[in-house]
């Protein structure tokens, strides 16, 4: 029972780690917010989205798109313990880049709102990339940590490998670059999808 326990934990100081960033992002742009009158939107993908769906790992980096170019301050680097008490840091990853991995077009439009802890999302408007677009994001590099990723989705129901397999064949249309080494890792994904999900109906978030 303390693993779980220890796992919960490490979830919530991540997420109050990743909260205190989303407050000094949203700093940084409510000006430009309230003149454009409406707001600003974050499209979390990778490992911060991947735990707040599974809470399987935790990531010293958070990926994400912006809706608007941005000036960022120099503070959006947080240190926390996690449940050990181990020192951990967490940053907003500047150089992330959705060109290098394989998106589908409809992506952000089909993205999840994700409240933060005292943030106004009329000013950021924080949102994750839904469980089948994180899975379609994680196939081009397909690393091991991108596979275990795509595994944790499928156990916790949230994929099957049918809509894997359509969207990423949607989403492979735009790519250019190794078309057979990606081919390869859609079939391989598929697979892995398809021997974690659940034998029953789940409650998988649809696009």
């Amino acid at each position: 029972m303390s693993k779980p326990a220890k796992t919960d934990k490490a979830a919530r100081e991540y997420a109050a780690a990743f909260a205190q960033i989303i407050r000094r992002i949203e700093a940084d742009v409510a000006e430009g917010a309230q003149r454009l009158k409406r707001p600003i939107t974050m499209y979390v993908a990778g490992g911060a989205a991947q735990m707040f769906y599974t809470g399987a790992r935790v990531t010293k980096d958070i990926d994400a798109e912006f809706s608007h170019r941005i000036r960022f301050s120099d503070n959006l680097e947080i240190v926390y313990r996690d449940a050990d008490g181990v020192p951990c840091v967490l940053y907003l990853d500047r150089q992330y880049n959705e060109s290098f991995g394989l998106i589908h077009d409809n992506a952000h439009d089909d993205s999840v709102p994700l409240r933060v802890k005292g943030v106004n999302p009329a000013v950021l408007d924080v949102r994750l990339f839904s469980p089948l677009d994180l899975a379609v994001s994680k196939i081009a590099r397909y690393a091991d940590h991108d596979q275990a990723d795509i595994a944790s989705l499928a156990a916790h129901g949230l994929i099957d490998a049918d809509d894997v397999r359509q969207r990423t064949d949607e989403a492979a249309i735009n790519y250019i670059g190794n078309l057979r080494t990606l081919t390869t890792s859609i079939k391989l994904a598929c697979e892995l999808v398809r021997a974690h999900q659940p034998k029953t109906p789940s409650k998988k978030i649809r696009r």
